[in-house]
């Protein structure tokens, strides 16, 4: 049975409003103290965690339990994803924060966070994407502890292999990038991103480290296909990615794109059973999952598929 289906009434949840009201599994906790001090720490500190930024709904469980999704490259993206809370600009001029890294391996440290999840905005304005960012925080983290397990989830980095490289040579245990949607959606929802580029770069990671997890997340109700959801599962397992998440896609604000349906139970659970039959080694499908939700449980589970 898929670990992510909500304990909860299972009929067709369009029963309870359509897609103009959230069905009650989307309701989640009021955040408690430790939430909210943690919330405090990352401020304090100047780190960003997507779990504040991208708005997301599991934030109360994961801060509960010390689970953080860390963004790196500041708070604002250059690319204009219809989907993404993240703020954005095309013509701002950034700067990056040379002891961004530092900062969030103080944060490890003081949590005693045996697995760190880090994403990013994407920095197209930087010649390398950020890639040496990224490595030099796996590397500090890495110093505090060697067994300390990091996820990254990184950008296309426009396609420059270079820069994936610079990642993977540090020696996280996980790469993971997001196909986010079906092909066909992507000039509305992804127009400076290309389909087949995300699924070129969990390629070339098995290339350059075949023995790393790959993993990548799709969004469910942005209008796609049943057909067009198994397509994009299937180019996933040909291009080598061992774990897959599938969740509910929930619009940021009403300038974002429109959540056209809310995925049913069973349907995620079809998609779960379809992606097992394929290959992957791990998935979690479910209207709550995130790219990084439970990352390191996933992980473990798939690191047994793979001996």
């Amino acid at each position: 049975m898929n670990p992510a289906l909500p304990n909860t009434d299972k009929s067709n949840i369009l029963r309870k409003g359509g897609v103009n009201r959230l069905p009650s599994w989307f309701r989640q906790d009021i955040p408690d103290d430790k939430t909210l001090n943690l919330g405090h720490l990352f401020s304090e500190f100047g780190v960003h965690t997507v779990c504040q930024e991208a708005r997301c709904p599991n934030i109360t469980y994961c801060f509960k339990n010390k689970k953080v999704t860390f963004m790196i490259l500041g708070d604002i993206c250059t690319r204009s994803c219809g989907f993404c809370g993240v703020n954005k600009t095309e013509t701002q001029v950034l700067t990056l924060h040379e002891d961004e890294p530092e900062r969030i391996s103080q944060i490890v440290k003081m949590l005693d966070l045996e697995y760190v999840v880090i994403t990013s905005v994407t920095r197209d304005d930087l010649p390398d994407g950020g890639a040496a960012h990224f490595a030099k925080c796996i590397e500090l983290i890495h110093e505090i502890n060697r067994n300390i397990r990091v996820e990254v989830l990184i950008p296309d980095f426009q396609g420059k292999i270079t820069s994936l490289k610079c990642v993977l040579d540090a020696s996280p245990q996980v790469l993971s990038h997001n196909i986010e949607t079906v092909r066909r959606l992507y000039k509305d929802l992804r127009p400076q991103a290309h389909y087949r580029l995300s699924l070129e770069i969990l390629k070339r990671t098995k290339e350059l480290q075949p023995s790393i997890t790959t993993k990548s997340s799709i969004m469910l109700g942005l209008g796609e296909a049943e057909r067009e959801v198994i397509t994009a599962l299937e180019d996933l397992r040909e291009n080598q990615c061992d774990i897959l998440t599938l969740g509910q896609y929930l619009a940021p604000s009403l300038n974002h794109y429109p959540v056209k349906e809310f995925i049913s139970i069973g349907q995620f659970q079809k998609y779960y059973e379809i992606s097992i039959a394929l290959g992957f080694k791990t998935v979690l499908s479910g209207p709550l999952i995130r790219s990084s939700y439970n990352a390191e449980d996933i992980y473990q589970e798939a690191s047994l598929c793979m001996i």
